[in-house]
Protein backbone atom coordinates (compact mmCIF):
# COMPACT_ATOMS: atom_id res chain seq x y z
CA UNK A 1 0.00 0.00 0.00
CA UNK A 2 1.11 3.60 -0.58
CA UNK A 3 2.27 6.34 1.74
CA UNK A 4 -1.05 8.41 1.93
CA UNK A 5 0.60 11.26 0.37
CA UNK A 6 3.43 10.41 -1.99
CA UNK A 7 4.68 11.13 -6.04
CA UNK A 8 6.30 9.97 -8.54
CA UNK A 9 10.11 10.88 -7.68
CA UNK A 10 10.61 11.68 -11.83
CA UNK A 11 8.68 14.77 -11.23
CA UNK A 12 11.94 16.25 -9.36
CA UNK A 13 13.36 16.60 -12.58
CA UNK A 14 11.04 19.75 -13.54
CA UNK A 15 11.61 21.08 -10.34
CA UNK A 16 15.66 20.95 -10.59
CA UNK A 17 15.50 22.38 -14.15
CA UNK A 18 13.28 24.92 -12.56
CA UNK A 19 15.03 26.27 -9.39
CA UNK A 20 18.13 26.04 -12.38
CA UNK A 21 16.56 28.47 -14.15
CA UNK A 22 16.58 30.48 -11.28
CA UNK A 23 20.03 30.33 -10.95
CA UNK A 24 19.95 27.61 -8.00
CA UNK A 25 22.28 24.69 -8.20
CA UNK A 26 20.14 21.74 -8.17
CA UNK A 27 21.85 18.93 -6.56
CA UNK A 28 22.61 20.50 -3.12
CA UNK A 29 18.67 22.14 -3.11
CA UNK A 30 18.05 18.38 -3.46
CA UNK A 31 20.41 17.09 -0.80
CA UNK A 32 19.50 19.54 1.39
CA UNK A 33 15.40 18.93 1.43
CA UNK A 34 16.48 14.87 1.49
CA UNK A 35 15.94 13.88 -2.30
CA UNK A 36 18.27 11.02 -3.03
CA UNK A 37 19.94 11.03 -6.13
CA UNK A 38 19.42 7.83 -6.78
CA UNK A 39 15.28 7.97 -6.55
CA UNK A 40 15.10 10.14 -9.88
CA UNK A 41 16.56 7.43 -12.20
CA UNK A 42 14.20 4.52 -10.55
CA UNK A 43 11.14 4.86 -13.05
CA UNK A 44 8.77 3.47 -10.42
CA UNK A 45 10.26 5.25 -7.57
CA UNK A 46 7.86 7.50 -5.19
CA UNK A 47 8.89 10.11 -2.59
CA UNK A 48 6.93 11.44 0.26
CA UNK A 49 4.66 14.90 -0.90
CA UNK A 50 5.95 16.82 2.36
CA UNK A 51 9.27 16.88 0.38
CA UNK A 52 7.45 18.62 -1.92
CA UNK A 53 6.07 21.48 0.07
CA UNK A 54 9.73 21.57 1.97
CA UNK A 55 11.16 22.22 -1.67
CA UNK A 56 8.26 25.41 -2.74
CA UNK A 57 9.19 26.97 0.72
CA UNK A 58 12.73 26.91 0.34
CA UNK A 59 12.80 28.35 -2.94
CA UNK A 60 10.04 30.89 -2.13
CA UNK A 61 13.32 32.17 -0.01
CA UNK A 62 16.17 31.59 -2.19
CA UNK A 63 14.36 33.13 -5.39
CA UNK A 64 13.16 37.02 -5.43
CA UNK A 65 10.81 36.40 -8.10
CA UNK A 66 7.48 35.66 -6.51
CA UNK A 67 6.28 34.44 -10.06
CA UNK A 68 8.87 31.95 -9.90
CA UNK A 69 6.74 28.64 -10.64
CA UNK A 70 5.75 29.88 -13.45
CA UNK A 71 8.25 28.71 -15.72
CA UNK A 72 7.54 25.32 -15.05
CA UNK A 73 6.05 24.97 -18.08
CA UNK A 74 9.63 25.40 -20.01
CA UNK A 75 11.19 22.95 -17.98
CA UNK A 76 9.52 19.40 -18.78
CA UNK A 77 9.82 16.19 -20.81
CA UNK A 78 7.16 13.60 -21.24
CA UNK A 79 9.91 10.84 -19.57
CA UNK A 80 9.53 12.99 -16.20
CA UNK A 81 5.60 12.27 -15.90
CA UNK A 82 6.26 8.32 -16.69
CA UNK A 83 3.46 6.74 -18.47
CA UNK A 84 1.44 9.57 -18.33
CA UNK A 85 3.90 11.61 -20.62
CA UNK A 86 3.86 9.48 -23.06
CA UNK A 87 -0.41 9.08 -23.17
CA UNK A 88 -0.39 12.81 -22.75
CA UNK A 89 2.02 12.80 -25.90
CA UNK A 90 -0.38 9.95 -27.54
CA UNK A 91 -3.65 11.42 -26.85
CA UNK A 92 -6.44 12.42 -29.22
CA UNK A 93 -7.15 15.67 -28.46
CA UNK A 94 -6.36 17.93 -25.63
CA UNK A 95 -9.78 17.19 -23.85
CA UNK A 96 -8.98 13.07 -23.71
CA UNK A 97 -5.45 13.90 -22.61
CA UNK A 98 -7.08 16.01 -19.82
CA UNK A 99 -9.64 13.77 -19.07
CA UNK A 100 -6.61 11.15 -18.66
CA UNK A 101 -5.24 12.89 -16.42
CA UNK A 102 -8.44 13.21 -14.12
CA UNK A 103 -8.40 10.11 -13.57
CA UNK A 104 -4.35 8.42 -13.70
CA UNK A 105 -3.35 12.05 -11.70
CA UNK A 106 -2.48 10.31 -8.97
CA UNK A 107 -0.03 7.92 -10.10
CA UNK A 108 1.87 11.29 -10.28
CA UNK A 109 0.72 12.69 -6.94
CA UNK A 110 -2.38 10.84 -4.75
CA UNK A 111 -1.95 14.42 -2.83
CA UNK A 112 -3.46 16.45 -5.87
CA UNK A 113 -6.91 15.87 -7.64
CA UNK A 114 -7.78 16.98 -11.10
CA UNK A 115 -11.25 18.08 -12.33
CA UNK A 116 -12.17 18.62 -15.69
CA UNK A 117 -15.63 20.50 -15.99
CA UNK A 118 -17.72 21.45 -19.23
CA UNK A 119 -19.07 25.15 -19.56
CA UNK A 120 -20.62 27.31 -21.75
CA UNK A 121 -17.56 28.91 -22.54
CA UNK A 122 -14.95 26.13 -22.29
CA UNK A 123 -13.60 23.47 -20.62
CA UNK A 124 -12.65 24.49 -17.03
CA UNK A 125 -9.85 21.89 -15.49
CA UNK A 126 -10.13 22.74 -12.15
CA UNK A 127 -6.48 21.83 -9.97
CA UNK A 128 -7.07 20.87 -6.25
CA UNK A 129 -3.39 20.75 -4.68
CA UNK A 130 -4.24 19.74 -1.37
CA UNK A 131 -2.52 22.67 0.10
CA UNK A 132 -5.15 25.02 0.92
CA UNK A 133 -5.20 29.26 0.22
CA UNK A 134 -1.26 28.94 1.50
CA UNK A 135 1.64 30.47 0.12
CA UNK A 136 3.08 27.21 -0.71
CA UNK A 137 -0.36 26.46 -2.35
CA UNK A 138 -0.62 29.24 -4.30
CA UNK A 139 2.98 28.48 -5.73
CA UNK A 140 2.49 25.01 -6.68
CA UNK A 141 -0.87 26.14 -8.29
CA UNK A 142 1.20 28.49 -10.28
CA UNK A 143 4.05 25.55 -10.87
CA UNK A 144 0.86 22.78 -11.89
CA UNK A 145 -1.43 25.42 -14.00
CA UNK A 146 1.91 26.51 -15.85
CA UNK A 147 2.95 22.91 -16.63
CA UNK A 148 -0.28 21.52 -17.49
CA UNK A 149 -0.54 24.92 -20.45
CA UNK A 150 2.99 23.61 -21.44
CA UNK A 151 2.15 20.29 -22.16
CA UNK A 152 -1.32 21.59 -23.97
CA UNK A 153 1.28 23.67 -26.08
CA UNK A 154 3.55 20.77 -27.26
CA UNK A 155 0.81 19.13 -28.28
CA UNK A 156 -1.62 21.62 -30.16
CA UNK A 157 1.16 24.50 -30.71
CA UNK A 158 2.78 27.44 -29.11
CA UNK A 159 0.09 29.73 -29.84
CA UNK A 160 -2.43 28.33 -27.25
CA UNK A 161 -3.64 30.32 -24.54
CA UNK A 162 -5.90 29.86 -21.68
CA UNK A 163 -9.20 31.96 -21.91
CA UNK A 164 -9.37 32.46 -18.51
CA UNK A 165 -7.09 31.60 -15.14
CA UNK A 166 -8.72 31.79 -11.67
CA UNK A 167 -6.28 31.79 -8.63
CA UNK A 168 -6.69 31.70 -4.87
CA UNK A 169 -3.81 33.86 -4.59
CA UNK A 170 -4.58 37.48 -3.42
CA UNK A 171 -3.87 39.80 -6.81
CA UNK A 172 0.32 40.78 -6.76
CA UNK A 173 1.65 43.98 -7.39
CA UNK A 174 2.80 43.28 -10.54
CA UNK A 175 -0.01 40.82 -12.54
CA UNK A 176 2.10 40.80 -15.64
CA UNK A 177 3.87 37.30 -15.28
CA UNK A 178 0.49 35.59 -15.33
CA UNK A 179 -0.58 37.59 -17.93
CA UNK A 180 2.59 36.92 -20.04
CA UNK A 181 2.14 33.01 -19.47
CA UNK A 182 -1.28 32.14 -19.91
CA UNK A 183 -2.07 35.22 -22.46
CA UNK A 184 -5.89 35.31 -21.23
CA UNK A 185 -7.93 37.11 -18.00
CA UNK A 186 -6.37 36.65 -14.87
CA UNK A 187 -8.64 36.51 -11.76
CA UNK A 188 -6.87 36.53 -8.36
CA UNK A 189 -8.33 36.06 -4.92
CA UNK A 190 -10.43 33.27 -6.45
CA UNK A 191 -12.39 30.37 -4.84
CA UNK A 192 -10.55 27.51 -7.01
CA UNK A 193 -7.03 27.28 -9.10
CA UNK A 194 -8.34 26.28 -12.38
CA UNK A 195 -7.69 26.83 -16.29
CA UNK A 196 -10.43 27.37 -18.82
CA UNK A 197 -9.45 26.35 -22.26
CA UNK A 198 -11.41 27.07 -25.65
CA UNK A 199 -13.74 24.07 -26.41
CA UNK A 200 -12.88 24.19 -30.25
CA UNK A 201 -8.71 23.70 -29.43
CA UNK A 202 -9.33 21.44 -26.73
CA UNK A 203 -11.47 19.18 -29.39
CA UNK A 204 -9.31 19.75 -32.35
CA UNK A 205 -7.86 16.48 -33.57
CA UNK A 206 -3.79 16.55 -32.86
CA UNK A 207 -1.20 15.91 -35.19
CA UNK A 208 0.61 13.84 -32.68
CA UNK A 209 -2.30 11.88 -32.27
CA UNK A 210 -1.69 7.95 -31.84
CA UNK A 211 -4.95 6.03 -30.73
CA UNK A 212 -3.32 2.26 -30.37
CA UNK A 213 0.15 3.86 -28.71
CA UNK A 214 -2.97 5.54 -26.16
CA UNK A 215 -4.72 2.08 -26.03
CA UNK A 216 -1.27 0.91 -24.78
CA UNK A 217 -0.83 3.40 -22.05
CA UNK A 218 -3.68 3.34 -20.92
CA UNK A 219 -3.55 0.05 -20.09
CA UNK A 220 -0.48 0.62 -18.59
CA UNK A 221 -2.13 3.15 -16.12
CA UNK A 222 -4.95 1.15 -15.31
CA UNK A 223 -2.38 -1.73 -13.86
CA UNK A 224 -0.37 0.96 -12.35
CA UNK A 225 -3.30 2.69 -10.60
CA UNK A 226 -4.22 -1.34 -9.52
CA UNK A 227 -0.73 -1.89 -8.35
CA UNK A 228 0.42 1.22 -6.55
CA UNK A 229 -2.99 1.98 -4.58
CA UNK A 230 -3.23 -1.84 -3.75
CA UNK A 231 -6.12 -0.86 -1.59
CA UNK A 232 -8.40 0.58 -4.23
CA UNK A 233 -10.36 -2.48 -4.81
CA UNK A 234 -12.16 -0.81 -8.30
CA UNK A 235 -8.84 -0.04 -9.74
CA UNK A 236 -7.48 -3.47 -8.88
CA UNK A 237 -11.04 -4.78 -10.23
CA UNK A 238 -11.32 -2.64 -13.27
CA UNK A 239 -7.74 -3.80 -13.93
CA UNK A 240 -8.91 -7.39 -14.01
CA UNK A 241 -12.13 -6.84 -16.10
CA UNK A 242 -9.91 -4.94 -18.46
CA UNK A 243 -7.52 -7.51 -19.49
CA UNK A 244 -9.98 -10.45 -19.20
CA UNK A 245 -12.55 -8.69 -21.38
CA UNK A 246 -11.66 -9.71 -24.55
CA UNK A 247 -12.18 -13.21 -23.83
CA UNK A 248 -16.01 -12.78 -22.60
CA UNK A 249 -16.85 -11.63 -19.30
CA UNK A 250 -15.15 -13.09 -15.86
CA UNK A 251 -17.69 -13.77 -13.56
CA UNK A 252 -17.27 -12.22 -9.95
CA UNK A 253 -16.21 -15.69 -8.08
CA UNK A 254 -13.27 -15.52 -10.59
CA UNK A 255 -12.99 -11.78 -10.19
CA UNK A 256 -12.78 -12.41 -6.51
CA UNK A 257 -10.51 -15.71 -6.96
CA UNK A 258 -7.94 -13.52 -8.81
CA UNK A 259 -8.19 -10.85 -6.51
CA UNK A 260 -7.18 -12.73 -3.68
CA UNK A 261 -10.77 -13.02 -2.20
CA UNK A 262 -14.00 -14.46 -2.20
CA UNK A 263 -16.97 -13.59 -4.04
CA UNK A 264 -18.81 -12.49 -0.88
CA UNK A 265 -15.81 -10.29 0.34
CA UNK A 266 -15.31 -8.75 -2.99
CA UNK A 267 -19.11 -7.82 -3.26
CA UNK A 268 -19.34 -6.43 0.25
CA UNK A 269 -16.76 -4.53 -0.50
CA UNK A 270 -18.20 -2.83 -3.52
CA UNK A 271 -21.24 -2.89 -1.58
CA UNK A 272 -19.43 -0.58 1.04
CA UNK A 273 -18.63 2.06 -1.51
CA UNK A 274 -22.09 2.03 -3.67
CA UNK A 275 -21.44 -0.32 -6.38
CA UNK A 276 -22.19 -3.89 -7.86
CA UNK A 277 -20.28 -6.21 -9.66
CA UNK A 278 -22.15 -5.59 -12.59
CA UNK A 279 -21.98 -2.10 -12.64
CA UNK A 280 -18.16 -2.41 -12.47
CA UNK A 281 -18.34 -4.54 -15.10
CA UNK A 282 -20.72 -2.02 -17.41
CA UNK A 283 -17.88 0.51 -16.25
CA UNK A 284 -15.05 -1.23 -17.54
CA UNK A 285 -16.99 -2.59 -21.06
CA UNK A 286 -17.28 1.41 -21.13
CA UNK A 287 -13.66 2.49 -21.20
CA UNK A 288 -12.56 -0.30 -23.57
CA UNK A 289 -15.11 0.66 -26.00
CA UNK A 290 -14.14 4.15 -25.92
CA UNK A 291 -10.61 2.93 -26.66
CA UNK A 292 -11.69 0.54 -29.41
CA UNK A 293 -14.07 2.86 -31.21
CA UNK A 294 -11.33 5.27 -31.61
CA UNK A 295 -9.58 3.36 -33.11
CA UNK A 296 -10.70 3.78 -36.99
CA UNK A 297 -8.91 0.28 -38.20
CA UNK A 298 -11.71 -1.55 -35.90
CA UNK A 299 -14.67 -2.90 -37.51
CA UNK A 300 -17.65 -2.97 -35.29
CA UNK A 301 -18.03 -6.81 -35.39
CA UNK A 302 -14.34 -6.82 -34.04
CA UNK A 303 -14.64 -4.43 -31.10
CA UNK A 304 -18.40 -6.30 -30.30
CA UNK A 305 -15.79 -9.35 -30.01
CA UNK A 306 -13.39 -7.60 -27.88
CA UNK A 307 -15.77 -5.97 -25.50
CA UNK A 308 -17.07 -9.87 -24.93
CA UNK A 309 -20.30 -9.97 -26.56
CA UNK A 310 -21.19 -13.47 -26.97
CA UNK A 311 -23.56 -12.93 -30.03
CA UNK A 312 -22.20 -11.36 -33.31
CA UNK A 313 -24.34 -8.23 -33.07
CA UNK A 314 -26.63 -6.73 -30.86
CA UNK A 315 -29.38 -5.53 -33.33
CA UNK A 316 -30.32 -1.85 -32.74
CA UNK A 317 -34.34 -1.19 -32.49
CA UNK A 318 -35.77 -0.96 -36.05
CA UNK A 319 -36.12 2.85 -37.11
CA UNK A 320 -39.72 4.04 -36.66
CA UNK A 321 -40.36 4.45 -40.52
CA UNK A 322 -39.09 1.37 -41.26
CA UNK A 323 -40.93 -0.90 -43.78
CA UNK A 324 -41.97 -4.40 -42.60
CA UNK A 325 -39.37 -7.07 -43.49
CA UNK A 326 -36.75 -4.63 -43.29
CA UNK A 327 -33.90 -5.46 -40.98
CA UNK A 328 -31.93 -3.20 -38.94
CA UNK A 329 -28.17 -5.24 -40.17
CA UNK A 330 -28.59 -3.74 -43.56
CA UNK A 331 -27.49 -0.70 -41.99
CA UNK A 332 -23.85 0.34 -42.99
CA UNK A 333 -20.81 0.74 -41.17
CA UNK A 334 -20.54 3.94 -40.20
CA UNK A 335 -24.55 4.25 -39.68
CA UNK A 336 -23.98 1.22 -37.21
CA UNK A 337 -21.18 2.43 -36.16
CA UNK A 338 -22.67 5.31 -34.68
CA UNK A 339 -25.82 3.51 -33.28
CA UNK A 340 -23.00 1.23 -31.70
CA UNK A 341 -21.29 4.20 -29.70
CA UNK A 342 -24.83 5.39 -28.70
CA UNK A 343 -25.20 2.35 -26.97
CA UNK A 344 -21.87 1.88 -25.46
CA UNK A 345 -21.03 5.24 -24.75
CA UNK A 346 -24.39 6.11 -23.22
CA UNK A 347 -23.67 8.22 -20.19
Amino acid sequence: MLNPETSLASLWLIVSRLVELHGIDPQPFRQEIGVPAAALRDVNARLPSRLVDIAFAKAATLIPDPAFALRAGECWHPSNLGTMGYAWLSSRTLHTGLKRLERFGCILGNRATYRCVDTPGGLRFVLEHGRGDTPIGHSIADFTLSLLLGMCRTNYGGKLNATALCLRRPEPADSQPWLRVFGGDVQFGSLEDSLLLDRAAVNAPLPSANIPLANTFDRILTEQLAHFFDDDIVSRCKAYLLRELTSGVPSAQETGTALGMSQRTLQRKLHQLGLTYQSLCDEARHELARRYLDDTNKSVTEVTFLLGFSGIMEQPPPAADAQPGENSLVLNEQEHCSWRRATWLRP
